[in-house]
């Protein structure tokens, strides 16, 4: 019988795992330490703290060798498949998208939810068993919404700061003025801050990056409606002679049917109207085999789904 002690599962390590299934395999602690290039010593002194683990003598002395015990050779396959598994930890994560159910949370507002996210979904769904998708609004992002799980990525065009936050840019667009194609569009700085305009505050009362940038640059517009989001524009917009100054990609789905151009300010003002986008996430994430293949599978939406649009949006800008 072996007595209880001090030693428990947690001193099994790798090495003593090695060491037994050498000698089972080898049938003799000679041979195992030769092969493992260790000490006899060495082998004995592992077997010993393996058995008083396991509470089994593991081998016993038969002849001039030794013989596994029922339970070691029990033990064996678990063994091995521990030692598998340390190899694969020492490795990193591995993913396998035939059998991989992903279940992610994506903080992006209503621009970039509709413009970026079902083309990552279809992607997704196509090339793994389950993907299942949470979208949250971003408003204003802090990089606390990385660093406290709140989701796993973020898609924004004002990337929050940080050591340990990373980003990455998919896209550049631009603001254009939208307008009723029944109305006459603004053609001068004056035109443009004479109408009067509907803009998107988030519930968080934070501005669009283009207003700040014009409040920044001292020009103020005469702000008549401030809505959540910028799928409440158009009810706002159809019918007025309101302008409303928005992302140019919208004009591909919510905007269709209204008219734009590109917006009349002062010479330098393609730096006030750009419009990138960023994909952003936390450091943890960084070697994630799943969370890269989703940033790979986003890329490669934009890549396919919107720089086209955006090309061919610049091209055929009403003016």
């Amino acid at each position: 019988m072996y007595c209880m002690s001090k030693i428990d599962h947690l001193d099994i390590d790798g090495h003593v795992l090695a060491l037994f299934l050498a000698v089972l395999e080898e049938g003799s602690v000679t041979s195992a330490a030769r092969r493992l290039g260790v000490t006899q010593s060495a082998v004995s002194h592992g077997l010993q703290k393996l058995r008083r683990v396991i509470h089994d003598p593991l081998f016993a002395k038969s002849g001039r060798g030794i013989v596994a015990t029922a339970h070691a050779h029990a033990l064996a396959p678990e063994a091995r498949a521990l030692l598998d598994a340390m190899k694969a930890f020492g490795s990193g994560a591995s993913f396998d998208p035939a059998t991989a159910q992903l279940s992610i949370t994506i903080a992006a507002n209503d621009f970039q939810r509709d413009l970026l996210l079902p083309g990552l979904v279809r992607r997704v769904t196509a090339a793994v068993q389950k993907f299942s998708l949470r979208v949250i609004p971003s408003q204003s992002p802090s990089p606390a919404m990385l660093r406290d799980n709140r989701c796993d990525l973020l898609i924004t065009p004002v990337p929050p700061v940080g050591i340990d936050i990373v980003q990455k840019r998919l896209l550049q667009d631009h603001y254009v003025c939208f307008y009723d194609p029944a109305v006459r569009p603004p053609a001068t700085r004056a035109q443009y801050l004479a109408a009067r305009h509907v803009t998107v505050v988030y519930t968080d009362n934070e501005r669009l990056d283009f207003d700040r940038r014009l409040g920044a640059s001292g020009i103020v517009r005469d702000i008549a409606i401030s809505v959540p989001n910028f799928t409440a524009v158009p009810a706002f917009l159809r019918g007025s002679d309101l302008l409303a100054s928005m992302p140019s990609l919208l004009g591909q789905q919510l905007m269709r049917d209204f008219a734009s151009v590109r917006i009349p300010l002062a010479a330098g003002a393609g730096a006030m109207t750009a419009l990138p986008m960023y994909m952003v996430w936390h450091q943890r994430f960084q070697k994630d085999p799943a969370h890269s293949r989703l940033r790979a599978q986003l890329e490669a939406s934009v890549a396919a789904d919107v720089r086209g649009s955006v090309a061919r949006h610049k091209a055929g800008t009403r003016s």
